[in-house]
């Protein structure tokens, strides 16, 4: 054997791959460890999406190969979705790709427009993903920060300072993970002329937009999105099937379909009783969002409780399916999260992964049962 890929060298395992089999250790042990680290929603898909997966299932024409572009009746539901959620209007056929859930999809655009010597805008901190893909590619991550006090805009006065002629492409997210930053439609816009001035192809990552945030927003929606950007979104989160790995990529077609070069060589389609449910999900409307965050904003109640008691703060504007909290001034972020985990078996996420920008903070998230935040809570309130 000749050695690994130089392309690797740079580039860590994913935090929650090597933490989860630490937690799991501990769970083999014994220890009653409470994970409030890990965005996986623990709530059920509707029962209409479990229904359609099941009846689909149990047809034996169902389990071949699938199209590279999905099922008519899928992209015909996420163009409805955008529709309805959004007010954009999508060509099915042409300016939606289906992809294996949004991670996989930035992948495969990173894969597409990317070459070695690139430079790509990322948030800091943000999802440890693009800068990961980045690398791997062969291309540099240039990082930029948020200004969580103006709903994470970044200081586009400064980057417009630097040498941006190799920066291709720029990666935002709003509601941003993990701060909760919701952005708002004058900072789309603002990023949507910045995008244009400058040539760069901007991709929003938009897989919190019905979590806890009262004004969901598309790039798309507005004058000049299409032109300079693509979407990004998932159904993950929104509709409680993280495992299933279905999202979406939107956008101008010519874009689309060089997304589509690289993904038909990748993989070969998605189960068909995957892309049923997931039809049955995008159609489900209003009610579906609103009676998920009634759960969402009682448990994070709970959660605020948990971080004051840890002396943490936060914002209580914030968006998404997590609290970003800060520790006190002179304490360690790191420490903490193991203090947790070790000695109280609670399992939160240090800020630092999210990149240097998190190092004092640390992210906790809502997806788990109130019974066991409060459990939680108890177990680090102070004894009287």
């Amino acid at each position: 054997m000749k050695g690994f890929a130089t392309r690797i060298e740079g580039v860590e395992e994913y935090y929650f791959s090597a933490k989860l089999r630490e937690v799991n250790r501990l769970l083999a042990e014994g220890k009653p460890v409470l994970n409030l680290g890990i965005g996986s929603p623990d709530l059920s898909p509707d029962r209409s999406v479990i229904d359609a997966l099941k009846s689909t299932a149990e047809n034996e024409q169902a389990h071949g190969y699938q199209g590279y572009q999905g099922i008519p009746e899928l992209r015909t539901a996420m163009a409805h979705y955008y529709a309805s959620e959004f007010g954009v209007e999508l060509d099915p056929n042409r300016e939606i790709l289906p992809m294996m859930g949004s991670k996989e999809g930035i992948f495969h655009l990173s894969m597409a427009f990317l070459n070695p010597g690139d430079q790509v805008l990322i948030p800091n901190p943000g999802y440890p993903t693009y800068a990961a893909v980045t690398q791997l590619l062969g291309a540099s991550p240039i990082f930029y920060n948020l200004d969580l006090s103006r709903q994470g805009r970044p200081n586009l006065e400064e980057l417009e300072q630097q040498d941006l002629s190799k920066v291709k492409l720029m990666w935002i997210n709003y509601p941003h993970m993990p701060t909760g930053a919701a952005g708002s439609e004058e900072l789309l816009l603002e990023l949507i002329g910045f995008a244009k001035r400058n040539a760069i192809l901007l991709v929003h990552d938009n897989p919190y937009s019905h979590i806890l945030n009262s004004s969901p927003k598309s790039l798309l929606a507005l004058p000049g999105g299409k032109e300079v950007g693509l979407e990004l979104n998932s159904l993950s989160k929104t509709f409680n099937i993280p495992g299933w790995r279905v999202g979406m990529l939107c956008g101008k077609a010519e874009w689309i379909e060089a997304a589509l070069k690289v993904k038909s060589n990748m993989d070969s389609g998605m189960f068909l009783g995957l892309q049923k449910g997931a039809t049955a999900a995008l159609l489900l409307g209003k009610p579906w969002f609103e009676r998920q965050n009634e759960i969402y904003t009682s448990r994070r109640k709970l959660v605020w409780t948990l971080s004051d008691h840890l002396g943490l703060t936060y914002d209580r504007e914030a968006a998404g399916l997590f609290v970003w909290c800060r520790v006190p001034a002179g304490s360690s972020a790191e420490e903490l999260v193991d203090q947790l985990l070790y000695e109280k078996n609670i399992f939160i996420t240090p800020g630092k992964i999210f990149g240097s920008e998190g190092n004092e903070y640390v992210r906790i998230s809502l997806c788990l049962q109130e019974f066991k935040i409060l459990e939680a809570i108890n177990r680090i309130k102070p004894s009287h």
